[in-house]
């Protein structure tokens, strides 16, 4: 995702940001903990994942979903090109306490949508079909985790029904123009003007070394960065259609950008609480957008994380360990 949003606090905010070691020593520190607690043999069953399919219209929705039924939701929503098993190694680190559910979002994984020119792939339309999907479930009360993609359409949610979101987590999830980086120029002309040549242009967002080496390998330790995540994702984006289905929602990410004042709005009055866990050598997202948070919700929790835009393909021991503490303390 390249577009050129252009800010006067973009360059320098990497090292401006830095926070050093000490920002995941409290992480650490308890996250063999839990670990241990995930892995327990009395809590293999808990920690299990199930894989079921909801019907939402004409939309066949694939999620995973693991933990108690009758334990605090999580709602996870994920980015692209990716889709839920961006989680796998999140989900069990969370189900022991609480109901973890992850739905594919429409044009991505496995979830089944009709085909363009019946269906609109637009972010109204994905958070649509998240919000029926949640009333289908009878989810009253949950926390979202929010990444990439998912930021926009949980946000969406959350201004729908402020009522049922208990917190929001947001692991680059951006909802500032403070967030992007300088490599967003395609789609920024793109959504200036949408003709064919600039769609075309786009195209290069969707290919393999794109996914491969920049989107997941810039700022990842290549030694912790496995293969399976990415390799999925190439192969998923390689399915007839599917190009097309992501040039239509790159052309709609302006409407997000559209809606910015409206989420930041919806923070200031609704006071969510709200942590951001953020990779801070992300290319796309700068950790300017994780601090911005805290400009509309000031006791939000921001730690910046060793690693790039994917970061649970690295980090999800650190973020798992995260999220229980916080969501324990605040919710």
């Amino acid at each position: 995702m390249r577009t050129n949003l252009t800010t006067p606090t973009r360059r320098g905010v990497m090292s401006a940001l830095a926070t050093g070691p000490a920002v995941l020593a409290a992480a650490r520190s308890t996250v063999a903990d839990a670990s241990r607690v995930a892995t327990s043999p009395k809590n293999t069953a808990a920690a299990s994942v199930r894989y079921r399919r909801q019907k939402v219209g004409d939309v066949d929705l694939f999620y995973r979903e693991a933990g108690p039924v009758d334990a605090p939701v999580i709602l996870l929503l994920h980015g692209f090109p990716t889709a839920s098993h961006m989680f796998r190694d999140l989900i069990p680190q969370l189900a022991e306490r609480f109901r973890v559910i992850a739905p594919d979002l429409p044009g991505f994984g496995q979830t089944k949508a009709p085909p363009r020119g019946t269906f609109a792939y637009t972010f109204d339309a994905l958070a649509t079909v998240v919000g029926g999907f949640v009333e289908a479930l009878g989810l009253t009360r949950y926390a979202l985790y929010i990444f990439d993609y998912g930021a926009p359409v949980g946000l969406r949610l959350a201004m729908r029904h402020p009522e049922r979101v208990s917190a929001i987590v947001s692991q680059n999830g951006n909802a500032y123009v403070e967030g992007f980086s300088d490599q967003w120029g395609p789609w920024e002309a793109y959504w200036r003007d949408p003709s064919a040549s600039n769609r075309e242009a786009c195209r290069s967002s969707l290919s393999p070394d794109t996914i491969r080496n920049w989107q997941y390998g810039t700022g990842a330790d290549p030694l912790r960065l496995s293969p399976d995540g990415y390799e999925l994702d190439i192969a998923y984006m390689a399915r007839p259609g599917a190009d097309e289905i992501q040039l239509d929602l790159i052309l709609d990410y302006r409407t997000n950008v559209a809606l910015y004042p409206a989420f930041q709005a919806y923070l200031r009055k609704h006071r969510p609480a709200l942590l951001a866990v953020w990779g801070r050598h992300d290319p796309a997202f700068l950790p300017a957008g994780a601090t911005a948070y805290r400009r509309d919700v000031p006791d939000a929790e921001v730690h910046l994380l060793d690693t790039g835009h994917f970061a649970l393909e690295t980090h999800h021991a650190e973020i798992a360990a995260l999220m229980r503490d916080f969501l324990a303390r605040r919710t």
